[in-house]
């Protein structure tokens, strides 16, 4: 039997400026576990589904424009704008809001402001950790456009990008 453990407030592993990894596959073949402390206001993740993963994302503070479903169209552009073939549409979600996304789903989410958004969000199997710190070390080193590269990086990590990430101050 393995012991588990506990991860105080604060601690884990710095991915990025914004992002720490409090479980990853050092730990757990199931799932890796990332606190999010600053989704500032503009950030869009863009649209994207995993062919071999699933997600669960909990808002705790700020509110974060929220989508998992296939849309009756996928649109290129703006998928806040997306309807389901059941009718569904993206939702706006505050601190206690839980996000699901099964292997396949499209999903996005973005931060319509107007201050910063916190969350906690877990993809199974583990290794997702290997993508963002990749992402982190590419935005930080990268001084003009990012599009091309950012879509290489997440075709090598099991992304489909269906519409492009935004990062305020970016581009």
């Amino acid at each position: 039997m393995t012991d588990g453990f506990v991860v105080g407030p604060g601690e884990g592993e710095r991915v990025s400026p914004a992002m720490t990894l409090k479980v990853g596959d050092k730990n757990s073949t199931a799932w890796s576990m990332f606190e999010v402390v600053d989704i500032g206001p503009g950030f869009d993740v863009g649209a994207h589904l995993h062919r071999n993963a699933e997600e669960l994302f909990y808002v705790l503070d700020g509110q974060l424009d929220l989508l998992a479903f296939e849309p009756r169209v996928r649109a290129p552009g703006n998928w806040q704008s997306w309807e389901s073939h059941t009718g569904a549409t993206v939702a706006r979600g505050g601190p206690g809001s839980m996000m699901y996304v099964p292997r396949g789903c499209p999903h996005a989410f973005a931060n319509p402001g107007p201050g910063p958004a916190r969350m906690i969000f877990l993809v199974s199997p583990s290794g997702h950790e290997h993508y963002q710190k990749e992402l982190a070390e590419l935005v930080a080193s990268a001084a003009g456009p990012l599009d091309a590269a950012i879509a290489e990086l997440r075709a090598r990590h099991d992304i489909e990008q269906l519409t492009p990430q935004v990062m305020p101050g970016r581009r």
